[in-house]
Protein backbone atom coordinates (compact mmCIF):
# COMPACT_ATOMS: atom_id res chain seq x y z
CA UNK A 1 0.00 0.00 0.00
CA UNK A 2 1.33 3.44 -0.96
CA UNK A 3 0.12 6.59 0.79
CA UNK A 4 -0.22 9.56 -1.55
CA UNK A 5 0.37 13.01 -0.07
CA UNK A 6 -1.78 16.06 -0.78
CA UNK A 7 1.14 17.66 -2.64
CA UNK A 8 0.68 15.02 -5.35
CA UNK A 9 -3.13 14.98 -5.31
CA UNK A 10 -3.32 18.76 -5.68
CA UNK A 11 -1.05 18.74 -8.72
CA UNK A 12 -2.92 15.73 -10.09
CA UNK A 13 -6.35 17.38 -9.85
CA UNK A 14 -4.95 20.65 -11.25
CA UNK A 15 -3.62 18.77 -14.27
CA UNK A 16 -0.02 19.67 -13.44
CA UNK A 17 2.35 17.09 -14.87
CA UNK A 18 5.19 16.26 -12.49
CA UNK A 19 7.24 13.15 -11.87
CA UNK A 20 4.99 12.41 -8.88
CA UNK A 21 1.70 12.84 -10.79
CA UNK A 22 3.01 10.66 -13.61
CA UNK A 23 3.96 8.04 -11.03
CA UNK A 24 0.49 8.29 -9.45
CA UNK A 25 -1.14 7.92 -12.85
CA UNK A 26 0.85 4.74 -13.40
CA UNK A 27 -0.02 3.36 -9.95
CA UNK A 28 -3.79 3.92 -10.01
CA UNK A 29 -5.56 0.66 -10.78
CA UNK A 30 -2.24 -1.24 -10.78
CA UNK A 31 -0.93 -1.06 -7.20
CA UNK A 32 -2.78 -0.43 -3.94
CA UNK A 33 -2.88 3.33 -3.27
CA UNK A 34 -4.44 5.00 -0.25
CA UNK A 35 -4.88 8.38 1.32
CA UNK A 36 -5.31 9.66 4.85
CA UNK A 37 -8.13 11.49 6.57
CA UNK A 38 -6.04 14.64 7.02
CA UNK A 39 -4.90 14.49 3.39
CA UNK A 40 -8.52 14.10 2.30
CA UNK A 41 -9.48 17.28 4.16
CA UNK A 42 -6.43 19.16 2.91
CA UNK A 43 -7.10 18.30 -0.75
CA UNK A 44 -10.86 18.70 -0.82
CA UNK A 45 -10.94 22.05 0.96
CA UNK A 46 -9.12 23.63 -1.97
CA UNK A 47 -11.79 23.06 -4.61
CA UNK A 48 -13.78 26.10 -5.68
CA UNK A 49 -16.22 24.46 -8.09
CA UNK A 50 -18.80 22.03 -6.67
CA UNK A 51 -18.57 19.61 -9.59
CA UNK A 52 -14.76 19.40 -9.29
CA UNK A 53 -15.11 18.89 -5.54
CA UNK A 54 -17.65 16.09 -6.04
CA UNK A 55 -15.51 14.33 -8.67
CA UNK A 56 -12.40 14.47 -6.49
CA UNK A 57 -14.35 13.38 -3.42
CA UNK A 58 -15.72 10.38 -5.30
CA UNK A 59 -12.25 9.34 -6.49
CA UNK A 60 -10.54 9.84 -3.14
CA UNK A 61 -13.28 8.14 -1.10
CA UNK A 62 -13.08 5.10 -3.38
CA UNK A 63 -9.56 4.55 -2.02
CA UNK A 64 -8.77 3.23 1.44
CA UNK A 65 -8.67 6.25 3.78
CA UNK A 66 -6.43 5.78 6.83
CA UNK A 67 -6.99 7.56 10.13
CA UNK A 68 -3.57 9.17 10.56
CA UNK A 69 -3.72 10.50 14.10
CA UNK A 70 -4.43 9.31 17.61
CA UNK A 71 -2.72 9.77 20.95
CA UNK A 72 0.18 7.40 20.28
CA UNK A 73 0.78 8.83 16.80
CA UNK A 74 0.56 12.39 18.17
CA UNK A 75 3.29 11.65 20.68
CA UNK A 76 5.49 9.93 18.09
CA UNK A 77 5.01 12.85 15.65
CA UNK A 78 6.08 15.29 18.37
CA UNK A 79 9.15 13.13 19.04
CA UNK A 80 10.03 13.09 15.34
CA UNK A 81 9.57 16.86 14.99
CA UNK A 82 11.84 17.43 18.00
CA UNK A 83 14.42 14.96 16.67
CA UNK A 84 14.62 16.85 13.37
CA UNK A 85 14.73 20.22 15.11
CA UNK A 86 17.76 18.99 17.07
CA UNK A 87 19.35 18.31 13.67
CA UNK A 88 18.70 21.97 12.77
CA UNK A 89 15.66 21.16 10.62
CA UNK A 90 12.27 22.74 11.26
CA UNK A 91 9.35 21.18 9.41
CA UNK A 92 6.99 23.87 8.13
CA UNK A 93 3.68 22.04 8.56
CA UNK A 94 2.54 19.86 11.42
CA UNK A 95 0.42 17.80 9.03
CA UNK A 96 3.60 16.75 7.17
CA UNK A 97 5.10 15.54 10.44
CA UNK A 98 1.95 13.50 11.11
CA UNK A 99 1.89 11.99 7.61
CA UNK A 100 5.59 11.11 7.66
CA UNK A 101 5.34 9.63 11.14
CA UNK A 102 2.34 7.51 10.17
CA UNK A 103 4.21 6.16 7.15
CA UNK A 104 7.36 5.45 9.18
CA UNK A 105 5.48 3.68 11.95
CA UNK A 106 3.44 1.59 9.49
CA UNK A 107 6.33 0.96 7.09
CA UNK A 108 4.25 2.47 4.30
CA UNK A 109 5.92 4.17 1.34
CA UNK A 110 4.91 7.77 0.65
CA UNK A 111 4.46 9.36 -2.75
CA UNK A 112 5.01 13.10 -2.37
CA UNK A 113 6.41 16.21 -3.99
CA UNK A 114 7.09 18.21 -0.82
CA UNK A 115 10.65 18.96 0.26
CA UNK A 116 9.78 18.72 3.98
CA UNK A 117 9.59 14.93 3.65
CA UNK A 118 13.24 14.69 2.61
CA UNK A 119 14.40 15.17 6.20
CA UNK A 120 12.17 12.32 7.36
CA UNK A 121 13.70 10.12 4.68
CA UNK A 122 17.26 11.12 5.52
CA UNK A 123 17.09 11.03 9.32
CA UNK A 124 14.12 8.84 10.27
CA UNK A 125 13.86 6.17 7.58
CA UNK A 126 10.78 7.31 5.68
CA UNK A 127 10.33 5.18 2.57
CA UNK A 128 9.41 7.19 -0.52
CA UNK A 129 8.17 6.14 -3.93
Amino acid sequence: MILVDSSVWIDYFNGTETLATLKLDGLLGVQPVCTGDLILAEVLQGFRQDEDYQAAKKLLCALPVHALLGTAMSLKAADNFRHLRKQGITIRKTIDTIIATYCIENQMPLLHSDKDFQAFQQFLGLQVV
